[in-house]
Order: structure tokens, then sequence, then C-alpha cells
């Protein structure tokens, strides 16, 4: 096992960790602080550890904590032998990996959140036990009866967004305007994680590159037509350049078959996890059965975040980092900061 420091950001210290077992997996990580316990953050399907970019940084304004935010297999920059397999057993076993290749045999008191599908990878790391020092768990915005009935539409869903933008600002553009993401902040640093640039340049993607067509030009003599020549051509090679096309980094609708494996059973394994539990969510319909008679038999706190989207933490993160921080400091696992007032 290696760890590879890149570069900062504003929000965190990269980290590329490579995992040596049968084979090299090299894992993407973002880290930031340097004391307290360990905010341990699992992004959404198709979205990065740069989802929670914003949320890091209010969230160490409040609380003693240390922050690690992981892009998960075949996400983000995380490259591994068989991304394909993408089943909860597989990337349950991959945060305990990262875990110990991290701190070794004897962890830091971890706190373990999840949005959506990272929500219920959350869960089955936690169950199995793949974190000895689990301190609690937060799931943002999944339950097992509302994702559940959400699988036969998703198809439809994936269907329904753009499969490619001009730039990565048209992205950004179109995240919002959806409200797939409604804060524009996030939106700005996250969806650098959920698009890449294609390969092939628009002029060789089926799109055409209009500039400087249905000109008509007065004649000039042959040198000057050949100097404007040249000029134009360096023109439409840094407009094509400018004009690169992004498309999705996860091509989500071919992990159909591991959806069920996420979130079926999920809010019984949730209910017996036997430590602190957090559910945040962003309308209280997503509640299931189980979960209901739960909440009222006080087996966990949860958090109705109205006015927002799915992405609650990108939408809502000074909401997000305010019920998380107080939640973990009536629980005794950190303070917040001096000269915070809750």
């Amino acid at each position: 096992m290696c760890i590879i420091v890149g570069q900062a950001s504003a929000y965190f210290i990269i980290l590329s960790i490579s995992i040596s077992l049968t084979a090299v997996n090299i894992f993407r990580i973002y880290c930031s602080g340097s004391h307290g316990p360990v905010l341990l953050l699992l992004h959404g399907g198709g979205h990065s550890a740069l989802s929670w970019a914003v949320f890091t940084a209010i969230t160490y304004s409040r609380i003693n904590c240390r922050v690690v935010a992981m892009d998960l297999r075949a996400h983000g920059d995380t490259k591994v032998k068989n991304p394909e397999d993408l089943s909860a057993d597989t990337m349950a076993k991959d945060i305990g990996k990262v875990v110990e290749a991290l701190y070794g045999d004897n962890p830091p008191p971890i706190m373990l959140i999840g949005h959506s599908m990272g929500g219920a990878i959350a869960v089955h790391t936690a169950t199995a036990n793949h974190i000895p020092s689990l301190l609690g768990l937060c799931v943002i915005d999944v339950v097992e009866g509302t994702a559940m009935d959400a699988l036969n539409s998703m198809q439809n869903f994936l269907r329904s967004r753009p499969k490619t933008f001009k730039s990565l600002e048209n992205a950004i553009e179109w995240s919002v305007k959806s409200g797939q993401i409604r804060n524009i902040e996030s939106a700005r640093v996250s969806m650098g994680g959920q698009v890449k640039k294609c390969e092939e340049s628009t002029s060789s993607s089926g799109v055409s590159n209009s500039i400087g067509e249905g000109i008509i030009e007065e004649e000039e003599d042959e040198e000057a037509e050949e100097e404007s020549s040249k000029k134009r051509a360096k023109e439409d090679d840094q407009e094509t350049k400018k004009e690169s096309i992004f498309t999705w980094r996860v091509e989500l609708s071919k992990t159909e078959k591991y959806w069920e494996g996420w979130f079926k059973g999920l809010s019984a394994l949730f209910l017996t996890t036997p430590v602190p539990k957090l559910l945040l969510l962003a309308g209280v319909d997503r509640l299931d059965k189980d979960l209901t008679i739960g909440q009222m038999q006080g087996k966990f706190q949860m958090q109705v975040l109205p006015q927002c989207g799915h992405a609650v933490h990108e939408d809502a993160p000074e909401k997000v980092a305010d019920a998380l921080a107080t939640f973990m400091v009536r629980h005794k696992f950190t303070e917040f900061k001096e000269g915070y007032l809750c």
C-alpha cells in the first residue's frame, strides 16, 4: 500500500491510495482537518467525493473533526481492476480496505455518512463491521421503500438526462436549472466529478462547428487570402478545443443489476446497526413502514429538511452540517469549535 499526496484545493487535500491485493486498486481520497473524529463521506451513484466539498467546509467550521471523502469504485478518479463490480458487498469491503490503508490496525473514531447509493453502502459497511472504530451512522435521503419503488422508473429518468454537454459550464448550468443540484456553489465543484471530457473533439463527434460558415468576404489578393486562411484555421482550432464535449463519467444505466442489492432489506439493516443513527430526508413521504415504526420507538434520530432536492447535502449544506454537528455533540463524539454559536 502507498499513499500519494496530490494538490490542495479550497476544500480538501487530495490523496491517491494504492491498495495492492491480487491487483492494484487506486482510490482517490479527499481529506480535511488533522484532529478529532473522522467523518467518512460516501457519495451517491454517479457523483464523486467532490459533492461533499461545500458541506465539508461548513462542517469543519462548526465542530472539531477530520473529513475523509472518497471516490467509490468506478466513480470519480478511482481506478480499480474490476470497475463493473458495484455489488454492495464489494463496495462495503472497499470502504474497510481504504480505512485500513489510511490508519492501519488502530483507526480513529469514525462517523460514517452516506448519501443515496452511498447511504446504502454505508449501512452495508456498518453492519458487516468493516469499520471497527465506528462511532455512528448518518444516512441522507435514502430509505428502502422509496428506493425500491423508484427502481422501475430509474431507467426513464436516466434516459431523460442530456447525454453530452458542450462544456463543463454548460453541465453546471443544466444541473442547477434542472434541479439536480440547487446550490450553484456546490454544483460548480460537484459537476467536475460527474462529467468528463470526451476523447474526441466536437468536429469528430457529430457536432457542427458553424463558426465562420455562411460568411461572404470580398476578394483579397493571394498573400492576404493565405494569411487570412491561416488565421481562421487557428481560430477554428481554438474554438473546437473550447467546445470539447463532456459526458457522464458513470453509465448508471449499466449498473441496474446491482440496484436491488443496494436497497433491498436496507431498513432492517439500518435499524439493527448498533451505533447511534441519524436519518436526514428531503421529505417525510420518503419514510417507509419499518422506519416509521423504528422512529416511533426511538431507534434513530430523524430530521426532515424541506425545500431540498435529492442532493440534500449539496442543496442545503448548512442545514445538513448543523444537523450533523448537533447530533455528534449531543452524543459526545466531538465538541463545537471555540467561538462557534450553534
